[in-house]
């Protein structure tokens, strides 16, 4: 049995609000426009069909969980990705990986086992 480190019981305090900004499909599509380079408001706003006020939001709940950043440029403001805070969630999810790989090698295990016990059964 894998047994998960101790990442899962220490995780940084963070992590609940990475999670519930990549909840999101917008906000996942906002990061996934800042990952090409910085964007101004008006740019992440294009191309969705809501209120400039509501991706104003979007972008503050990113900021809260660091995925996003704001400089000055001027008047634009313009955004930029932060990923470090989503190394965190992938390390976490890891563990996870880890523990459903054992999982799926154990059910092959046993998966073969009958097979074998079947054939040397219909061999009688």
């Amino acid at each position: 049995m894998v047994m998960l480190s101790a990442l899962s019981q220490s995780e940084p305090s963070n992590l609940d609000a990475v999670f519930a900004a990549l909840a999101d499909p917008t906000r996942r599509a906002i990061l996934s426009k800042l990952a090409y380079g910085e964007a101004s408001v008006n740019e992440i706003a294009s191309p969705f069909e809501m209120s400039q006020p509501a991706i104003s939001k979007h972008l503050k709940v990113l900021e809260r969980a660091g995925l996003i950043e704001h400089g000055v440029d001027k008047q634009k403001r313009p955004r930029r990705l932060n990923a470090e805070p989503m190394a965190a969630a992938v390390a976490w999810l890891e563990e996870f990986k880890q523990f459903w790989g054992a999982s799926f090698d154990q059910l092959d295990d046993l998966l073969v086992t009958l097979k074998a016990a079947e054939e040397a059964k219909n061999d009688d």
